[in-house]
């Protein structure tokens, strides 16, 4: 390994004299990381020997501010492109022993006794702040991936519950596949938050879409139903299916509120229309 060393010289420039030596010895501890360098730079445009130069350097200078700020715009870039934290792991612990190789060396060339004391107030520093790296990285990473899930559920539960504008006053909600309690938690919260918003007068529920609901399914359904007419919206149900009706029937799932039933969601947009 070819060394550029100059009497008197810092640790800082002794590392940027050095830096294509430095990335090349990274390069040998990074096992599994080396083959995806090209990889995680196509995905995420990160260049990951200039970013780890950039942090030794702020370690070396001890920056604790532009550490932790590069550590958080790190970790929403590899949480944005999905890169692994198994990857960045073995990086940063790669970039730290090799860090610690080159200080060894500039020791070594220095020719100068280190203090046992300065050298361990060193090692203490410099570990901080690669570990303070990674913390404000993985937390950064972290609360990125959480935002992203919150909004995929919340785009899951629009798509779940898709209320369709024909008018200013009527709506239409087809429902399609299985309806369970937690689904229809989701439909009542949307539902009236909806009627309350755009002030539907008339919502067509199409169930002909619906898999086989179960008995308290239906109730909550009708109970529901009850809560849209209490917000002053009528309900038009359309593609009932046998096995519904037949449980709509019993006193505790009929509706309290007012209900039209139409056979198809086509007769009921006739009506209207």
């Amino acid at each position: 390994m070819d060394i550029n060393y100059e009497r008197g010289i810092s640790l800082k420039d002794f590392l940027i004299n050095n830096q294509q030596s430095f990335e090349k010895k990274l390069l040998e501890e990074a096992v599994n990381v080396r083959y995806k360098i090209e990889e995680i730079h196509r995905i995420g445009n990160i260049n990951l020997l200039g970013n780890a130069h950039k942090l030794v350097l702020y370690v070396v200078e001890e920056n604790n501010d532009d550490l932790i700020d590069f550590a958080k715009f790190e970790g929403i870039a590899w949480a944005k492109f999905s890169l692994t934290l198994a990857f960045k792991l073995e990086w940063i612990q790669s970039i730290r022993r090799t860090l610690w190789n080159f200080i060894y060396i500039y020791d070594i060339n220095s020719d100068t006794e280190v203090n046992r004391e300065v050298f361990y107030e060193r090692e203490k520093q410099m570990n901080t702040l690669i570990d303070l790296f990674f913390t404000n990285f993985f937390m950064s990473y972290s609360k990125y991936k959480d935002a992203l899930i919150e909004k995929q559920k919340l785009e899951v539960r629009n798509l779940s519950v898709p209320i369709i504008p024909i008018s200013d006053e009527v709506c239409i909600l087809p429902l399609i596949g299985t309806i369970d309690d937690q689904r229809l938690s989701i439909i009542e919260e949307r539902v009236l938050t909806e009627i309350s918003n755009r002030s539907i007068e008339k919502l067509i529920m199409d169930l002909s879409g619906v898999a086989p609901m179960e008995p308290d399914s239906i109730k909550q359904l009708a109970t529901i139903i009850d809560a849209i007419y209490i917000m002053g919206c009528k309900t038009v149900l359309t593609g009932l299916r046998k096995e519904v009706v037949i449980l709509l029937k019993n006193p505790a799932a009929s509706f309290h509120g007012e209900v039209a039933y139409k056979g198809t969601l086509q007769l009921a947009l006739n009506e209207i229309f």
